[in-house]
């Protein structure tokens, strides 16, 4: 089993390594002679990420869609819901749907909806 020995002594050489590594560390860190620039520690680091939806209005979700329609005067489609949102379609038709049913909104056209007034 001359592989197992090999990985046992590969994997010995690794922590002793990562010891050494951990050591220098603490002593770089320790004199400040460092070539790296320290983090600054009172600003906040930004995570990269897609660009965020704008936002629409407060309240839950539904009343952001909602909110969305009542503005539309010509009424407004599930393509522009997404684009505005940033949800997903099946989150969209169901809140169209829904508020559908509770009387909120208006079937112009197939995919058209306005607010009731």
């Amino acid at each position: 089993m001359t592989i197992t020995k090999d990985l046992k002594a590969v994997s010995k050489k690794l922590r002793q390594l990562a010891n050494q590594a951990e050591k220098l560390a603490v002593a770089i860190g320790k004199t400040g002679k460092s070539k790296a620039k320290p983090a600054q520690t009172k600003t906040k680091a930004k995570a990269v990420t897609k660009k965020a939806p704008p936002k629409v209005g407060k309240g839950t979700d539904t009343d952001k869609v909602l909110a969305i329609i009542n503005r539309s005067k010509k009424g407004v489609d599930t393509a522009t819901l997404m684009k505005k949102t940033g949800f997903d379609q099946k989150k969209v038709r169901n809140m169209l749907h829904r508020t559908y049913k509770q009387g909120k909104i208006t079937r112009v056209d197939k995919g058209l909806y306005i607010g009731k007034k």
